[in-house]
């Protein structure tokens, strides 16, 4: 392979590698990582690395994941709610990672009242329909105050860290909170390393305590992380990974509340919980409008206001049956604007349709779906004088309708550059007539644009969306000057990136499709 040959060849291994991974939904990803875990440990117990016991170990795991998945059904149904089955599951995993496996009775009980305080924690420490803590840190810390049984946090094993490592990687690029992770990281360790050099450790000792024998990689990668405890801005979150590092590291007692991951984390969900949208939003579906033979904008009508900015994204639950592998809840660019009553979606409304996707198909007006959160940090800088580009391929023009209907683009020096496959499938096009900004189209099949929309010019490609860094230069040549946005498919999304990259750009803000 000659050195030529060597980025386009990496580049098409990390999208195959970025693609194989964006199958899953995070949630669905982190319950399959879990179970890899949860497998692992055990033939880590049969090679004698772990002394449990097996049947120790298999009687735990069937105690938390069937305990707390019963639980979280019945709790539904009296709630009169659908029951999330992937999210218990999630929770019934961690549960058997945080309490030592035993069949001791008062240890068993104490595990079983973890389980039915974390599915409880869902819906009575809740405001709205959305639970304020996560849900086995909030089992595990009230289980401790009663003394039935503490959390012991006994995936922090050398041994697990063959498959903790690239699990939690996996789990930190798919949730795209690496920065988030790396925080937390970096403050934890140091304290924890700290403190035990004080003891008389070695640097290179105390690191390696840190991070193989403290729970500091499995806690970031499964709980700190989690999306619905999160607050919605990138600058709130690294906030957060710090603080909640050092009430993770730093040792304290206060007698009737000492330091543990639990207690920490509880504390980072009360602060996300002030800083973010709180609580869940009821949407009544009110119509569909179709806006090219593939896409479609849909519109609900919430049972409140909701929070947001324009670029951010919403999570929806959408109960369906049938399973495809990515679960029930789906991320969604808001298209409308804040000052909006109605929320709105443009989405893509061609095959293949995951199972979620036929089930926003499907709905009649009147039908009710669940907002679950509300965040991303796709918003526009807060220099007015700031200029930017927009690039957007395909059905990733939702988010600049956005900013369009709210007045965020009409005061800046804005070039919105749209990739599509044909003349048809341009997306709010009446929107983008009226814009006030420079549009630039440039058509897959290369033919020209409805009137009242520029021509890029040339060909780009099948998929509306090969454009390189030469081709990008041409059409923008101040773009090192513009801080550059790029929204569309994970793939198309990366490729546009790497070509704005080459072109010269020094800030590229991707947005982020966390359950594409």
């Amino acid at each position: 392979m000659t050195p030529v040959e060597t980025p386009a060849a990496a580049a098409s291994l990390a999208g195959r590698m970025a693609g194989a991974v964006n199958r899953y939904t995070m949630y669905r990803l982190i319950l399959l990582v879990l179970a890899a875990l949860a497998a692992y440990s055990l033939l880590l117990n049969v090679l004698g690395w772990l002394t449990f016991g097996v049947p120790e170990m298999l009687a735990h795991l069937v105690l938390c994941l069937g305990l707390t998945y019963a639980s979280n059904r019945a709790l539904a149904a009296l709630f009169r709610v659908n029951p999330h089955s992937e999210s218990s599951l999630i929770t019934g995993l961690l549960l058997y990672f945080l309490f030592w496996p035993s069949l001791q009775p008062m240890d068993l009980a104490g595990v079983a009242l973890a389980c039915v305080l974390a599915s409880a924690s869902k819906y009575a420490l809740a405001w709205r329909g959305r639970h304020i803590f996560n849900p086995a840190a909030a089992g595990a810390f009230v289980t401790g105050l009663t003394g039935l049984n503490i959390a012991t946090w006994w995936a922090a094993t050398p041994a697990m860290l063959w498959v903790l490592v690239p699990g939690v990687a996996l789990v930190l690029y798919r949730t795209r909170k690496f920065p988030m992770g790396l925080v937390f990281i970096l403050v934890a360790t140091s304290i924890i390393t700290a403190e035990l050099m004080r003891s008389g450790m070695s640097a290179g000792t105390g690191l390696w305590q840190a991070l193989a024998q403290r729970p500091v990689l499995f806690f970031v990668g499964f709980m700190l992380t989690e999306p619905l405890t999160l607050p919605p801005r990138r600058w709130q979150q690294l906030a957060l990974a710090a603080a909640v590092g050092v009430v993770f590291a730093v040792p304290y007692n206060l007698g009737f509340l000492a330091n543990s991951p639990e207690a920490a984390l509880l504390l980072g969900n009360l602060l996300a919980f002030i800083a973010g949208q709180r609580g869940s939003v009821k949407l009544q579906f009110t119509g569909v409008r179709p806006l090219t033979p593939s896409t479609a904008e849909f519109s609900f009508r919430p049972s409140r206001p909701v929070r947001f900015l324009p670029g951010q994204y919403m999570e929806l639950d959408l109960p369906h049956t049938g399973s495809d592998g990515k679960g029930r809840r789906r991320v969604f660019s808001l298209a409308g604007s804040p000052q909006e009553r109605a929320v709105k979606f443009g989405v893509r409304t061609a095959g293949p349709l995951s199972h979620a996707k036929k089930a926003l198909l499907a709905l009649q007006p009147g039908d009710e779906v669940m907002a679950t959160s509300v965040g991303g940090d796709f918003v526009l800088p807060r220099d007015p004088q700031q200029p930017v580009l927009l690039i957007a391929a395909g059905i990733g023009i939702t988010p600049f309708v956005s900013h369009l209907s709210s007045g965020g683009l009409q005061q800046r020096d804005a070039v919105l550059l749209y990739l599509a496959r044909s003349a048809d499938e341009i997306a709010y096009a009446e929107e983008l007539r009226g814009s006030g900004i420079r549009v630039l189209v440039q058509l897959a099949d290369g033919s020209e644009p409805p009137a009242g929309l520029a021509a890029a010019g040339g060909r780009s490609g099948n998929a509306g969306s090969r454009l390189d860094g030469d081709a990008l230069l041409a059409l923008v040549p101040d773009i090192a000057g513009r801080e550059v946005y790029v929204s569309g498919s994970p793939a198309s999304a990366a490729s546009l990136r790497r070509a704005a990259k080459s072109a010269g750009a020094r800030r590229v803000h991707v947005d982020s499709f966390s359950g594409y």
